[in-house]
């Protein structure tokens, strides 16, 4: 019994005690994560790729995305030569991550490519004003692009004399391709001299190959004497000003403009070549023509349906007599 009654005083002191202190705190609920904090984005897509850690990441700034309630954030994945982007939607929370494109339905699928590719400085094939526009990212020393482009200029402009456009956009994979970065900038100090005889050097690059290896004894560092002793030779043969093209390639004086249609195969997210955009449809690796073609067919539809849509919307006509 004594004990029973030791027992219930100590409740009622303890009783007495929490009234006159209060309930002991609860613990602290650790704070929601959020993926606008860049550490745990970091994290989160390095856990999601999976990138290991010799992948440097960086995390862009949050803006506007193309859906309420969500913003857009850039990442960018770099190891050594090569940097992938990827884009993700951040609820305003920063709880939901959308990994994946969005489209608008009063739009082309492709308006966002669309945006992203300029022409203004490109070699080009075709007619101005043509209703397909093909934009080709390619590497003078890839195989697969010598493939696409015999492919492209045994069949584009006999098939399409007037309907397609081909506009041409290097992309030097040079972490893995020791010449090709010297090659693009040289068939720009070309272009410089002569958009004609562009595709002439484009043609006889991809179709000697081989022979540029042997020549410049590929190595990371590529013997650029001997690159240029090559192309020489050939542009002898097309009346160019050899001294003005070989003053251009020592010089580097294009590498501006290849680096910019790098930058710009970047912002596409671009990684391999050869890497074909249709009307701004993005058709990566080396198609076969039949596919290719049937591509193209389809824009071509498309565009017709849409002038038949756009007549049929805004045609106005005045009765006649006799008519009703």
């Amino acid at each position: 019994m004594k004990n029973m009654r030791t027992l219930r005083l100590a409740s009622v002191a303890a009783i007495t005690l929490l009234a006159a202190f209060g309930q002991p705190a609860a613990p602290a609920k650790p704070a929601k994560k959020s993926a606008f904090d860049k550490a745990t984005m970091e994290a989160y897509v390095r856990y999601l790729m999976p990138w290991d850690p010799r992948v440097q990441v960086k995390i862009a700034d949050p803006e506007p995305a193309p859906m309420a309630g969500f913003k857009t954030v850039k990442v960018t994945g770099s190891y050594q030569k090569v940097s992938v982007d990827e884009i993700f939607y951040v609820s305003t929370d920063g709880q939901k991550i959308i990994r994946g494109e969005v489209y608008d339905v009063g739009q082309t699928p492709f308006a966002e490519q669309l945006k992203k590719i300029h022409t203004d400085i490109a070699p080009s094939l075709g007619e101005p004003g043509a209703k397909v526009t093909m934009v080709l990212f390619t590497d003078f020393e890839c195989p697969f692009c010598k493939e696409e482009a015999k492919v492209l200029r045994e069949n584009l402009l006999k098939t399409y004399p007037s309907e397609v456009r081909l506009f041409f956009k290097e992309f030097p994979l040079d972490n893995i391709h020791p010449w090709a970065k010297l090659a693009a900038i040289a068939g720009r100090c070309v272009y410089r001299q002569s958009p004609a005889a562009f595709w002439d050097y484009h043609d006889y690059v991809f179709e000697n190959q081989n022979a540029i290896n042997d020549a410049v004894k590929v190595t990371t560092t590529p013997d650029v004497t001997q690159f240029r002793s090559k192309i020489l030779e050939w542009a002898a043969s097309k009346n160019l000003d050899a001294v003005q093209l070989g003053g251009c390639i020592d010089n580097r004086a294009t590498e501006a403009e290849v680096d910019r249609t790098v930058a710009e195969g970047h912002v596409l997210r671009v990684t391999s070549t050869p890497s074909l955009y249709i009307n701004g449809r993005p058709v990566p690796g080396n198609f076969p023509w039949e596919q290719m073609k049937s591509l193209i067919d389809v824009e071509l539809e498309r565009a017709k349906a849409s002038v038949k849509e756009a007549e049929a919307c805004c045609s106005i006509s005045l009765p006649v007599p006799g008519k009703h």
